[in-house]
């Protein structure tokens, strides 16, 4: 018995087994800090597409046990011993993720789920592509523009969370003092365990918000849970349930949402392996990687699963802990597949009042928002590049919120340009990146030059 206990891995090991009454908190606190992240975009989306409950539950079932196998996939690679492989390799949790939720929005208001779904197919390919020239144009995608997408994608999903903390603007009782009450407590709750509790409270704040806010909402009788009686016990994803459809001002938008969060992966894998493994990721763990994440994409739409990609926060607590065994992470990503293939769960997320989810999440895209921030004045706030982030938020959001004025044009350059400020952000900056003049270094003091001399 002791020795079979001398022979359990480390859980600071990347390979081998450790014991599991070790391992299991350590993977559901992974699993408590972004399964709330995972579904939400997904509630959100048939919110405005207006599913009934069965598709609600459908979809969130996909995101759930998409999100595991992409997840399994990056931490247990298909083919290492060929040279290339399928997966990074590397302690990551992947989950659906918020970066496209705006544009879906848009997407699910004027063409249906269908469309969202033809348009990712189109993303995962370029996802895949640029997993495979990734070496060549990173350099094309600085933090200066990835940070200024990144922000702009943050404040782009400030309305769509204060939208749901008055109710849903679709709700009878939108605006209502119950409404905002819930949703500021929930909010409160999020916030206070966020700066005044450590370990897992700080790590489930948004879980025990939710938890807090559902209490509240129940006892003003805000919850159904018919949604959860009628739901099964096991059901299994269904294939192009949503149907596809490959709008192409659809397809437009959403790809370039790929590319730039092909780009933006590379990030967490190198925060990853820099924090937690004190080395940078290898070209080869890149492109297993994204090209992983391209094609687990293009599955997932064929599953009825929304975008997914790397979870910061996971990167987080991998780099804080510096737990990296792959088991551990592989039994959260198991979890997150029971939890999946169990209708009255995904049932029970489908009846969270939206105005808890507004207050729960309005912290979640303000801090995208403020990644974005770090990223591009990880570069200095020149001149230089304080025009180039100005300019491209500012033509971004401008455009999106005076969308009328784009009226003359055919109605895909409203769809492409005028529904969400991602887009247009996106273009300027990595335009104006390439095309102003790049900052003359500092010149050298007389002082530095007499003691160069010497």
């Amino acid at each position: 018995m002791e020795q079979t206990k001398k022979n359990k891995a480390s859980i600071f090991e990347w390979n081998g087994l450790p014991e599991f009454g070790k391992a299991l908190p350590l993977a559901l606190q992974h699993v408590v800090a972004m399964i709330v992240g995972c579904v939400t975009p997904a509630i959100i989306v048939a919110g405005v597409a207006n599913l009934d409950t069965s598709d609600r539950v459908l979809l969130i079932q996909a995101s759930l046990i998409v999100s595991a196998i992409t997840t399994l996939i990056q931490l247990f690679p298909i083919g290492k011993k060929k040279g290339f492989h399928l997966g990074a390799g590397l302690p990551v949790i992947m989950g659906v993720s918020f970066a496209y939720v705006a544009s879906m929005q848009a997407i699910a208001a004027d063409f249906g789920m269908a469309a969202i779904f033809g348009a990712q197919i189109i993303g995962g390919i370029v996802a895949l592509l640029i997993g495979f020239v990734i070496d060549k144009i990173r350099v094309v995608f600085p933090p200066l523009v990835t940070g200024t997408v990144v922000f702009t994608i943050g404040i782009s999903l400030y309305p769509t969370a204060v939208n749901y903390m008055a109710g849903g603007s679709s709700s009878a009782d939108y605006g209502s003092w119950q409404n905002w009450l819930v949703a500021f407590i929930t909010l409160a709750v999020v916030v206070l365990l966020n700066h005044f509790s450590k370990g897992f409270l700080k790590l489930a704040s948004i879980l025990m918000g939710i938890v807090v806010g559902y209490i509240v909402a129940a006892c003003f009788g805000m919850v159904d849970l018919s949604a959860v009686a009628t739901s099964s016990f096991f059901q299994a994803p269904r294939v192009v349930h949503f149907g596809l459809q490959f709008e192409p001002s659809a397809c437009v938008t959403i790809a370039l949402l790929f590319a730039i969060n092909s780009i933006q992966a590379i990030g967490d894998f190198t925060a990853t392996t820099s924090g937690s493994m004190d080395r940078e990721p290898s070209n080869q763990e890149l492109k297993g990687g994204i090209v992983a994440y391209g094609v687990m994409n293009i599955i997932g739409a064929l599953l009825g699963c929304p975008p997914t990609a790397t979870y910061s926060q996971n990167v987080g607590i991998v780099t804080t802990t510096k737990v990296i065994n792959r088991f551990v992470l592989g039994l959260a990503a198991l979890i997150l597949l029971v939890a999946g293939l169990v209708p009255k769960f995904s049932g029970l997320l489908t009846t969270i009042p939206q105005c808890v989810l507004g207050g729960a999440t309005i912290s979640v895209f303000a801090s995208i928002a403020m990644t974005g921030i770090k990223l591009f004045s990880s570069q200095g706030l020149t001149f230089r590049n304080t025009s180039i982030v100005g300019l491209a938020v500012a033509l971004g959001v401008g455009v999106t919120q005076a969308s009328a004025s784009l009226a003359m044009f055919p109605a895909w350059v409203t769809t492409v340009f005028g529904k969400t400020p991602v887009v247009v952000a996106t273009i300027v900056a990595i335009l104006l990146n390439l095309i102003l003049p790049k900052d003359k270094p500092a010149e050298e003091t007389p002082k530095a030059e007499e003691s160069k001399a010497e």
